[in-house]
């Protein structure tokens, strides 16, 4: 079997710690080949690091033309994300994008078209559905476990870690704050775990109400001149078939309830909530029915840890990255569908609009 050739465009910290680890441990089935960065010395030194033989670009367009690359992941700020992948996919390549899909709908949706028109595969990269409790979760909910889930609320809350870094609080780049940055991992993991992506309404409110109170942020003191994205976002969503969704994203807000990527889920039979426990910092899944006339509650527990950094263990990224190369080695559909990653961007566009315009969403 010949291996695949992947090329990386964009040579930032989601490439390095993610992405290219991940890709690195399946070596009998993938190759590095090609780096692309705007800025060129970068790409070189990621490369020098994955295989000094690899060819750097400064342009995109190049390396998709001018390189023998079947795979190409896409690593760069969200404004990029469409015009990247779309380009990559006419020109034959398959293409895992990092999250969001792209910062508006009707870009999302020339990316699902590129796709199905090139018969080439396109995931988006929502890595918190392959850790340990979501898989756990998700498992329950196909088995049927809850029953009908008519509830739920997507959860990605800070209490202060505004990322100061890179670009992530320019609108123009990102398309947002922390509603496409991280709540856009809460969503995709609520709609994926209740299966139902039909959403009917949408009702959102954002905020920026903290710029001055910056100085205890997890990753230093933020400029408040240049904080021109939401520091948190709220919205209540309703689904076609009746079951209703509560999102909650903030980057800075002022609660003891902090919980990013993770979802409450209620059910006909029961429930499933995720949570931080505080004290030991471990990821919490806990699931809650009727047994014998009595409420019972039933605590599954994960090891904390930062995502994708461990050596030892099997990281949800290198399950991510090794279901995506076998998707396409075995020419089957990746857990992550181009279909799905598009509802969750309206989705998240909808609910920008109706905190801009003060008005309820109807999506068709």
């Amino acid at each position: 079997m010949s291996k695949l050739r992947v090329g990386i465009i964009g040579c930032g910290a989601i490439a390095v710690q993610k992405h290219l680890p991940a890709l690195a441990k399946l070596s009998d089935k993938v190759e590095l080949v090609a780096f692309c960065d705007g800025k060129v010395k970068n790409a070189r030194r990621v490369a020098d690091l994955f295989n000094k033989d690899a060819v750097v670009y400064a342009e995109y367009a190049k390396l998709i033309k001018e390189s023998d690359v079947d795979v190409v992941h896409i690593c760069t700020p969200n404004a990029l994300h469409a015009e990247i992948a779309i380009a990559a996919l006419q020109a034959g390549k398959h293409v895992m994008c990092e999250k969001p899909m792209a910062i508006n709908a009707s870009d999302a949706k020339r990316m699902l078209d590129a796709s199905r028109e090139s018969g080439k595969k396109l995931t988006i990269a929502y890595q918190n559905r392959f850790r340990k409790d979501s898989l756990l979760l998700k498992e329950a909910c196909t088995r049927g476990d809850l029953g009908e889930i008519y509830v739920a609320k997507a959860h990605a809350v800070r209490r202060r870690g505004v990322p100061t870094w890179g670009v992530f609080m320019n609108k123009e780049l990102q398309g947002g704050g922390p509603l496409i940055d991280i709540g856009t991992h809460a969503l995709d993991l609520t709609l994926w775990c209740m299966d139902n992506y039909e959403a009917a309404s949408v009702t959102g409110v954002i905020h920026n109400k903290l710029k001055y109170q910056n100085q205890a942020n997890l990753f230093g003191p933020w400029d408040p001149e240049t904080f021109n994205v939401e520091e948190s976002a709220f919205a209540f969503i309703k689904m076609k078939n009746g079951a209703s969704i509560y999102l909650e994203a903030a980057w800075a807000l002022n609660t003891t309830d902090e919980r990013e990527a993770m979802t409450t889920l209620s059910g006909t039979k029961g429930g499933a909530e995720m949570r931080k426990n505080h004290v030991t910092q471990a990821n919490e899944l806990i699931f809650n029915h009727e047994l014998y006339g009595n409420l019972v509650d039933t605590k599954l527990q994960n090891p904390a840890g930062i995502a994708y950094i461990s050596p030892n263990e099997e990281t949800e990224a290198d399950r991510e990255i090794g279901q995506w190369i076998e998707a396409i080695l075995e020419e089957k559909e990746p857990v992550v569908t181009a279909e799905q990653a598009y509802e969750v961007t309206r989705i998240l566009e909808a609910i920008y609009e109706s905190a801009a315009t003060g008005q309820t969403v109807t999506l068709a």
